[in-house]
């Protein structure tokens, strides 16, 4: 079983971002030294009433502090870049980290980003699809002409490739069924939403065993999942911690439209009980350990991506959590 830092890069939009950064160096250093075993970020444009740094050059900055952990996106937004940049950017990265890399990619759905990348959102599904298939390509291949649909190339060559071969691991996200589906055609790996309840991953994994079983593909030797996290000495505490910080982001959440892809029943805009019940892992290390081996059992991952920090909340609270995650939560994961 493996554990990954989803460091909160959004920020409040009176907070200073210099020094926002310094606390997120902090944080990577603490996560190494507590034995997690790689960090990640995520990606947004235009994240009223948010502001964000963006991943690719964060973890060109964050990659010599991270020592032997994994970089992860999670995600990219794919459907709204060029081929081209996504192969060259995905490239150096994988340099930077000497094959340390992991591509975690979504098709987005804040119409925004589209907007402000001038990219139409109807014709998403597709150009991700393409994106994809020729990134791999610029990746694996001398020489690449393409004509599709939305990308054209003719004679293009990346001479600079990725450490890892063919390409770093994709990981495509998914919430709505169509994504899981999507994820088993295209992806090394499905990186399952936190925002789901656990009976309906259930059935959506279904789903994606089903169609890796159409291509002929396994079951991926790394399965990740990302999950809200807040832990702490008592139950009440970690509820209490994360409760002003959670409502916040998750009412962002439903505003941007998050849960529109999800059935009707997995709303984000509920009371703070009803949010945490059955999708977020939040208690005791005790009760953190069962909750993360409850979806392993259930799900089959056992790549658990855990953001235990959201905007507002304080740095003691995050280190304190990275040290009880790295000392009391996963050392009896790993030695069962």
């Amino acid at each position: 079983m493996k554990f990954g830092l989803i460091l909160n890069t959004q920020f409040l939009a009176g907070d200073d971002a210099v020094v926002k950064l310094r606390e997120l160096v902090e944080q990577v250093r603490a996560a190494r030294d507590h034995g997690f075993d790689a960090v990640c970020v995520s990606h947004h444009y235009l994240l009223t009433p948010f502001q964000m740094l963006q991943p690719l050059p964060l973890l060109g900055r964050l990659a010599a502090d991270a020592g032997t952990m994994r970089l992860i996106t999670n995600i990219f937004l794919l459907t709204i870049h060029t081929p081209a940049y996504v192969a060259e950017q995905v490239a150096t990265l994988d340099v930077l980290t000497e094959g340390r890399f992991t591509f975690g990619v979504g098709l987005g759905y804040r119409p925004e980003e589209f907007e402000g990348m001038g990219v139409e959102m109807t014709s998403r599904v597709s150009r991700f699809v393409e994106a994809l298939e020729v990134a791999k390509r610029l990746w694996t291949e001398d020489v690449v002409d393409h004509a599709g649909r939305h990308f054209r190339l003719a004679g293009a060559r990346l001479t600079l490739k990725p450490v890892q071969r063919p390409h770093p691991p994709i990981w495509i996200a998914a919430s709505g069924d169509a994504a899981f589906e999507r994820a088993a055609r295209y992806g090394d790996g499905c990186l399952i939403n936190p925002h789901a309840s656990l009976p309906t991953l259930e059935r959506q994994m279904g789903l994606y065993r089903k169609t890796l079983a159409e291509v002929g593909k396994p079951f991926p030797a790394e399965a990740p999942i990302f999950k809200e996290c807040s832990v702490a000495r008592t139950r009440e505490v970690a509820l209490r911690q994360a409760e002003p910080h959670l409502l916040q982001k998750y009412k962002a959440y439903a505003d941007w439209g998050l849960d529109k892809p999800m059935p009707k029943e997995e709303r984000l805009a509920v009371p703070y009980e009803e949010l945490v019940r059955d999708r977020f892992i939040i208690g005791t290390p005790e009760e953190c350990r069962e909750e993360i081996q409850r979806y392993q059992r259930a799900l089959g991952v056992n790549y658990f991506l855990l953001r235990p920090q959201w905007p507002g909340m304080p740095q003691k609270l995050v280190l304190d959590q990275i040290g009880l995650l790295g000392q009391h939560v996963f050392p009896p994961l790993r030695r069962g």
